[in-house]
């Protein structure tokens, strides 16, 4: 089904069920490739109109558009290691949903981050990075710091701490994003990704209400379908 089209999400509800039906479709080996034929090429040329964006790790693993099941035009992505944040990362990000109007961010990490396992190392053992890997080790150590002095201990854990604490940071630092969540106009999920299993789970949510639990089940079914 690689010439199937979708709609685009226009509220933060729908962007969220889109992207969560994608993924399940990755999860169960069945994905549509939506709009990845010549004409999206072809309409997309002109101007882009995104529903999602998405700051995730720049593991070689975490293709948003794969993963989601998602195609040419369809999110935003920013990636860096760790998904660490700094101005250009802000930018990009306030660009997505000021500019190109997106209804959704999303904060993506995942288990066996080489960034979190490099920061935690640095953080037990005292030492210091070469390079500028030095400046992605420090974006992530607070989140190493606030997990070790809650008392976590697993790969998980850790991973949902950095990934909560990059979502609180964007709301912290960006006043354009956080005036668009306030108003209903713009919501931010964080979540967690596992490799092996492809699915993702909630970690944290701003001006969208998700189940406590983690799951990431759609909620409004008939907004989320691939035509």
């Amino acid at each position: 089904m690689n010439d199937a089209t979708q709609e685009t999400p226009t509220n933060p509800r729908e962007a969220f069920d889109l992207l969560i039906t994608g993924n399940l479709r990755f999860t169960a080996g069945a994905p549509h490739h939506p709009n990845q034929d010549a004409a999206r090429r072809t309409g997309t040329a002109a101007a882009q109109h995104p529903y999602a964006v998405v700051l995730g790790c720049s593991d070689s693993r975490l293709a948003a558009e794969i993963i989601f099941d998602q195609g040419l035009g369809d999110l935003f992505v920013v990636r860096t290691a760790g998904h660490a944040v700094g101005a250009e990362v802000l930018g990009s990000i306030e660009y997505g949903v000021s500019v190109l109007g997106c209804p959704l961010v999303v904060v993506l990490g995942h288990d066996a981050c080489g960034a979190v396992a490099a920061t935690r190392a640095a953080v037990q053992d005292g030492t210091t990075a070469r390079g500028y890997l030095r400046d992605v080790i420090e974006r992530v150590t607070p989140s190493v710091l606030a997990a070790q002095a809650a008392g976590v201990s697993e790969d998980d854990g850790y991973i949902a701490t950095h990934v909560r604490h990059t979502v609180d940071l964007l709301m912290d630092r960006s006043k354009e994003l956080a005036d668009r969540v306030a108003s209903g106009r713009t919501a931010v999920v964080g979540l967690t990704y596992r490799l092996a299993e492809g699915s993702v789970r909630t970690a944290a949510s701003r001006g969208l209400y998700l189940p406590p639990d983690g799951t990431t089940a759609p909620v409004v079914a008939s907004t989320s379908t691939v035509r």
